[in-house]
């Protein structure tokens, strides 16, 4: 006997759950029957309980989860970099003050390649770092680790990002955000890979050796030097992000092909300008530092140009499509 109290027509209930429901022998059959028919209530026609939408209060729980998972993953990297103190700090947060340090090493390679002698290789780092707060070395620590722990679990909160919002997109949809998401994961990295071995030693190397008079001599404060170091090797993984910015504003109707090529040489100067702030006063430095972010600003052009080819052929196909409905 059928057990099915539901609305839902006999013919629009699938093959296997009616097969399921008829087979059920006397004692599970009605309770099996009645969670199929609640399940069939709730469900549009051709669905199954699992594809339907998500409540309000749904998404705010899968949205509190997603955040929890990503908070743990940022911990969780925290706390190996709190543990390795020795590694974060000795071999990587302190060594850009060495004039051994790799990019120092590879500036002075290149002028001594390019017939510049020794141009461009560093001056001996006279500065010293001081701590003046009792607590001061401690914090310091944690704000170090904390930095270090969010670019390590970066990847993984962008893949938490794309699993809370991919049910909301359509299949081809999805694929295209998957490489996104590794996309914006190298860009990251890679804005961080040039903060840290150009933005930073540069940087460094400026202020640290610059003096108004040989009477004052450089004692920095260590919250500073900390400072200039994460802030400089986190924004530039943020500003690396710029062709995903330029691509979501190009698909959101905001911004074109035509006004980035219309205000290149804006954006030029102002790089420019970025480059000549952050970096000794020699042309080369600006230069290698500039260079990258022009590249960056003409790859966003590419992008956006692509976006909008595609928007074009999308609504175009749309258009043919509902003669052919009508």
């Amino acid at each position: 006997m059928l057990f099915l109290i539901s609305s839902t027509p006999l013919a629009k209930v699938p093959f296997d759950a009616v097969r399921t429901v008829e087979n059920c022998d006397g004692t599970a059959g009605p309770h099996r029957a009645r969670r199929l028919s609640l399940a069939l209530l709730a469900s549009p026609v051709g669905s199954t309980p699992n594809e339907q939408e998500m409540t309000f209060l749904e998404h705010l729980e899968e949205l509190r989860w997603t955040i929890v998972r990503s908070a743990i993953a940022i911990a969780v990297g925290m706390l190996a970099c709190f543990l390795a103190k020795d590694l974060v700090f000795d071999r990587i947060v302190l060594a850009p003050r060495s004039s051994s340090f790799i990019t120092y090493r590879g500036f002075c390679w290149l002028g001594n390649r390019i017939g510049l002698g020794d141009t461009l290789c560093p001056t001996e780092l006279i500065f010293s770092l001081q701590n003046i707060s009792m607590s001061g070395q401690f914090f310091t620590h944690l704000m170090v680790s904390f930095v270090a722990g969010f670019i390590i679990a970066f990847p993984y909160v962008l893949w938490e990002i794309w699993r809370f919002i991919a049910p909301g997109l359509h299949r081809s949809e999805q694929g295209s955000m998957r490489g996104l998401v590794a996309f914006a994961t190298v860009l990251f990295l890679l804005g961080v890979g040039f903060g840290y071995f150009l933005l930073a030693p540069l940087s460094i190397q400026f202020f640290g050796t610059y003096q108004v008079s040989a009477e004052v001599q450089n004692t920095i404060a260590l919250d500073s030097y900390i400072a200039m170091v994460t802030s400089v090797t986190l924004w530039t993984g943020v500003v690396f992000e710029l062709p995903l910015l330029i691509l979501f504003l190009t698909k959101a109707g905001i911004l074109g092909p035509a006004v980035l090529r219309t205000y290149r040489k804006h954006a030029f100067v102002g790089i420019l300008v970025v480059s000549a702030i952050l970096t000794p006063p020699d042309v080369v430095s600006q230069l290698i530092v500039s260079g990258p972010l022009m590249l960056l600003y003409e790859f966003g052009i590419m992008i956006s140009v692509r976006a909008q080819r595609r928007m074009e052929r999308a609504a175009a196909s749309r258009i043919v499509q509902r003669p052919d409905q009508a």
